[in-house]
């Protein structure tokens, strides 16, 4: 472990700054009746940019095992601060932690009813290379301790947590690299960790190539994926349990195409359960062991992929399957919780609910209820007591108000493709002729549904349309539909931008002389690759953190693991890298370009907005430029959206006026 990592995280955690909080505690012998609401919404009128800066009041709550405590991320006067806040009397007092611009907190999992351990991240410069740096800490969940997990034999990744453990003590089963300069020490080994003490013993060694591991819901330490980024070779090791060695059970050929089964549940009756696109969607299948053959298929949605699911509270089956069509859903196979979830839904009509945590015994939950329209709220749901206790609006500016209306469209791109869209109409005016905004996701394998956005929902407040749509190679909508996206970036994938203002137009929602381009990270990207192949259909475009140059994305994607085989799914994507390269084609730009970028960016480096605008002003085109000192790829500080927002806004104003 390198002293300036330790030193860029240790002095982060210990300035770890306790602070007080309002409590918000209720006593459980008078829950609240079921009448008792918020205040109102305010009036309707226009709403000030500043409410949709705003960071989420709670970020990612989660319950203590025994359903008595939350813990979240806070924001507090666009700071973000870790929190640890009682829901109930006698349960001690709420704290908050600060956190250091310079260290990321990633994630925070309960490990026992006093003790969470908590992923941190930090860029750090060894050898003249810029390398992110995890690490584990435990901290109480008072806040009056915090324990390092064996920082000092620690490597580059050392955060990956496989296992807590159900009986109620402080343990985990976590991988880490051991070290940076020796390849036996950069293969992860599996430990065990008490967070309470940062004690930890080895449970199995690293193994050329494994980079992965996979326990149980015992604790037991199961399979292991071995990798080759050289080879594209991939193979399964596989064990009963700790008593026995691992064996190779499964092996494939990535430069075939082929693929292995890699089981994510064990059940307790010796099957496994995985996730598999045999059918053409990813779906839940079981599976036996240890010949890895397809069983029952367990999901039964049509025409999307799964996204996952939830494990039960032994961790050793399935308690929902994730998935979403036009928006998100639980399908839950637990029939109690599924019984709760359909009261749920019934009360807050035509809301919607998300059970988004719950304690051990899951007789407690935290319910986020809003839409796609409404930032929405969080309650606290003691099913004892019947009524759902309201914690915080998860935007305090915005409350309960409901704003712009929000719907799922399919249109047919020119080559008969079709694209499911999201599309947002301003409120209060007529849905006809309206300027609009194309408002591409990043990935460029993610996708976009019917949920609150607040960066869609202010440029509807200025009085835009927006349509935000799922072109080809968007995720969810199947494996056909995802390669129909290699080798399109910037090609096809482009038309399939263009032709949604086609079809707005046709159905005379908007005014195709008035329409922009904007996005972030590949969002970005097809922002600035209109600006130069299809200014003739755009007045402007907006691109935050977008790629201008994916030969030098590759170069930098060159220095993470698994760089080659990063670099063989780029080449499949845009096989000339430099026709498609919107830097490349400055010369060719002929709408006004606004470019912001974070210069903290870790996903896509600031370079790529500087090489894009030196370009431009080589090439004696005119190019709005803001970089953000702080901002990261995400958009995790306040002040940062906020900036952002007032440039959009006003550059806007100048070229395409609502």
């Amino acid at each position: 472990m390198t002293k300036g990592v330790m030193k860029m995280l240790g002095a982060s955690v210990t300035a770890l700054a306790l602070m007080s909080l309002t409590a918000m505690t209720q006593d459980k012998a008078a829950p609240p009746p079921a009448t008792d609401t918020p205040a109102p919404a305010p009036a309707a009128g226009p709403v000030p940019v500043e409410a949709f800066a705003l960071l989420p009041e709670f970020e990612s709550p989660a319950l203590s095992p025994d359903g008595t405590r939350i813990a979240a991320k806070r924001a507090l006067n666009g700071k973000q601060f870790l929190m640890v806040a009682p829901l109930v009397k006698d349960h001690g007092k709420p704290a908050l932690a600060a956190l250091s611009d310079k260290v990321d907190v990633n994630w925070w999992r309960w490990v026992n009813d006093e003790w969470l351990v908590v992923g941190l991240g930090s860029q750090d410069v060894i050898q003249g290379e810029e390398y992110y740096v995890t690490r584990l800490i435990g901290i109480r969940a008072d806040m009056t301790k915090m324990v390092r997990i064996d920082w000092e034999n620690s490597g580059f990744r050392a955060d990956e947590v496989l296992w807590t453990a159900h009986d109620g003590t402080p343990r985990i089963l976590f991988a880490k690299q051991t070290g940076i300069y020796n390849m036996s020490d950069v293969y992860p080994s599996v430990y065990e960790a008490d967070v309470s003490t940062g004690r930890v013993k080895r449970i199995a060694s690293g193994q050329t190539d494994v980079w992965d591991w996979y326990a149980d819901g015992q604790g037991q330490l199961r399979m292991g994926v071995r990798y080759s980024d050289e080879t594209r070779q991939k193979s399964i090791l596989y064990r009963q349990s700790n008593t026995e060695s691992f064996r190779t059970i499964a092996r494939a050929n990535g430069r075939k195409d082929e693929s292995v089964l890699i089981p994510s549940i064990f059940r307790a009756d010796g099957t496994a359960l995985a996730i598999d696109d045999s059918d053409g969607y990813d779906a839940l299948y079981e599976v036996t062991l240890p010949d890895l053959k397809l069983g029952r298929k367990l999901s039964s949605v049509t025409g999307y992929d799964i996204d996952g699911v939830i494990r039960n509270a032994d961790g050793n089956d399935i308690a929902a399957i994730r998935y979403t069509d036009q928006r998100y859903h639980d399908a839950w196979t637990d029939p109690r919780i599924k019984e709760l979830q359909d009261l749920i839904d019934k009360a807050v009509t035509p809301r919607r609910a998300e059970i988004t945590s719950w304690d051990k015994a899951r007789d407690r939950f935290l319910v986020e209820v809003g839409g796609p329209s409404q930032a929405g709220a969080l309650y606290y749901w003691d099913i004892a007591y019947g009524n759902m206790q309201f914690l915080t609006w998860n935007n305090p500016q915005l409350r309960g108000r409901r704003l712009s209306p929000v719907r799922s469209v399919t249109y047919t791109a020119r080559d008969g493709t079709k694209i499911e869209s999201v599309l947002t109409l301003p409120r209060g005016r007529s849905d006809k002729n309206l300027p609009l905004i194309v408002l591409p996701h990043g990935g460029p394998f993610a996708r976009d549904s019917e949920s609150w956005d607040w960066w869609t929902q202010y440029l509807a407040e200025l009085g835009y349309a927006v349509i935000q749509p799922n072109y080809r190679g968007s995720s969810g909508y199947g494996t056909d539909f995802a390669r129909k996206g290699e080798g399109e970036w910037g090609l096809k994938m482009q038309d399939d931008l263009n032709d949604a203002v086609t079809y707005l137009a046709k159905e005379g929602i908007a005014d195709p002389k008035r329409v922009c381009m904007v996005g972030a990270s590949y969002g970005g990207y097809a922002a600035m690759r209109a600006a130069q192949r299809d200014g003739a259909l755009y007045r402007c475009a907006i691109s935050y953190a977008g790629v201008s140059d994916l030969q030098a994305m590759k170069r930098y994607d060159s220095r993470f693991l698994f760089s080659k085989t990063r670099a063989d799914w780029l080449h499949k994507q845009a096989p000339d890298y430099r026709a498609v390269s919107p830097r490349f084609g400055a010369a060719d730009m002929t709408i006004p370009l606004l470019i912001v970028h974070g210069k903290e960016d870790k996903r896509v480096p600031v370079n790529q907005s500087r090489m894009m605008v030196a370009a431009l002003k080589a090439a004696g085109k005119p190019v709005n430029y803001i970089e953000q000192p702080l901002a990261d790829h995400h958009f995790t500080r306040g002040e940062d959206r906020l900036e952002f927002l007032k440039a959009m806004a006003a550059f806007l104003a100048k070229y395409n006026p609502a």
